[in-house]
């Protein structure tokens, strides 16, 4: 299950800081495999962040966003010359490396992991609301579904997009509104390339997740108390081994 959308770039910046203009030409390969009618080599120049013109392969010429742009554009493609060069870059740039970073992405996964809590609804049909949070997770793409007693639920269930976080992962929540049924298994399932088989994650009603913390955190601080409780007795014993005893009149 790999990613839909990939590519990488060549970045190329001129900077003229007297006038305060930066002018830079960016060219990029998009892909979604190694097949050539899959690859698309994109050549685009910029003037202080915005686009003005591309050469795209899939047009086969350039195109113009800006006034500027669309007269440079008709420029470029009046010259047969400069025409024929974009064009076989797709083969020398693109094709030609195209291999290595579809391996290289595609074989580089990180498995995600799973909170599976409950909320309040706001409103609606349904008394309960679960939420399938799944986190840092790569590649993109992935599929997260609602099991109810071995089924697949497919009403009342919302999800977000693949959000992308600052560190390259993605993460993604899936909500299923629905009225609890007394001795139910509701389960969360997650399908990614990074797992040999789907994640299932079962949600376990007996305790409010609010009640379950306040048992993690009390065992927590007993075992803290437990340990220096013990520490304590043990530095106590120490020291009473180095005492000398005088013995009194």
């Amino acid at each position: 299950m790999a990613s839909s959308f990939l590519s990488f770039s060549l970045l190329f910046i001129s900077l003229y800081t007297a006038d305060g203009f930066r002018w830079y030409s960016v060219a990029r390969c998009d892909f979604n495999s190694t097949d050539p009618k899959d690859i698309e080599y994109i050549y685009s120049y910029y003037l202080n962040k915005l686009e003005i013109i591309r050469f795209s392969s899939s047009l086969g010429k350039f195109v113009g966003y800006t006034e500027f742009g669309v007269k440079n554009a008709e420029y470029f493609n009046n010259d047969p010359s400069i025409l024929a060069q974009l064009r076989g870059e797709k083969e020398r740039y693109c094709v030609n490396n195209v291999g290595n970073e579809y391996h290289h992405a595609v074989t580089k996964s990180a498995e995600p992991y799973v909170r599976l809590h409950s909320v309040t609804p706001s409103g609606g049909k349904h008394s309960a609301m679960l939420v399938c949070s799944v986190f840092d997770f790569y590649p993109k793409k992935i599929k997260v579904s609602w099991l109810r007693d071995g089924k697949e639920v497919t009403s009342d269930v919302t999800s977000t997009d693949e959000l992308a976080d600052a560190d390259w992962y993605y993460q993604i929540h899936s909500h299923l509104e629905y009225t609890p049924r007394s001795g139910e298994k509701i389960s969360c399932v997650v399908e990614h390339a990074s797992l040999r088989e789907p994640l299932v994650t079962d949600w376990d009603p007996s305790m409010p997740e609010s009640e379950r913390n306040k048992i993690a955190i009390g065992a927590s601080g007993l075992i803290l108390g437990l340990v220096l409780s013990l520490a304590g007795f043990i530095y106590y014993k120490r020291k009473a081994r180095g005492r000398i005893l005088v013995p009194s009149n």
